[in-house]
């Protein structure tokens, strides 16, 4: 298995050596916004333990990561009014993962409204902003 990358774009988020729009935090996982959202509201929340994937994630990080991501889906379902959820992990280049580092997709979902492409460009900060404002203040309701 390959090792661990701590110069990930992830982990130098955790780090706070660059900068997100914070949803979410504990002990044990951080949730921030997508930078290049498939649709509105779509998040991420990421462990903070210095996994890859699923596939090196042990029993107890995992246990912490998924109420996690279940409050965060939760908050962001109510937050954007949505129709659902798509929540989507990957594990390794074949698998479509691209930042390796654990992190669960949180995309709040409306009938008959398809995903945006992943074309690469960066959202504007100021939405981003107020969607993960949005989600905080579902968070706490």
């Amino acid at each position: 298995m390959t090792s661990y990358d701590t110069n990930n774009i992830f982990a130098k988020i955790l780090r706070g050596e660059i900068p997100c729009h914070k949803i979410h935090e504990d002990e044990h996982n951080f949730a921030f916004m997508d930078i290049m959202p498939r649709g509105d509201g779509h998040c991420l929340v990421i462990p903070k333990a210095p996994v890859r994937n699923i596939l090196d994630a042990d029993d107890a990080v995992l246990s912490a990561l998924y109420p996690a991501i279940a409050r965060v889906s939760r908050a962001a379902k109510a937050a954007f009014n949505a129709d659902g959820l798509t929540i989507q992990q990957f594990n390794e280049t074949a698998g479509g993962q691209v930042v390796f580092h654990m992190h669960v997709h949180v995309i709040p979902r409306f009938d008959g409204v398809a995903l945006r492409p992943h074309t690469g460009e960066m959202a504007k900060p100021e939405m981003l902003a107020a969607h993960a404002e949005k989600i905080r203040a579902a968070l706490q309701a």
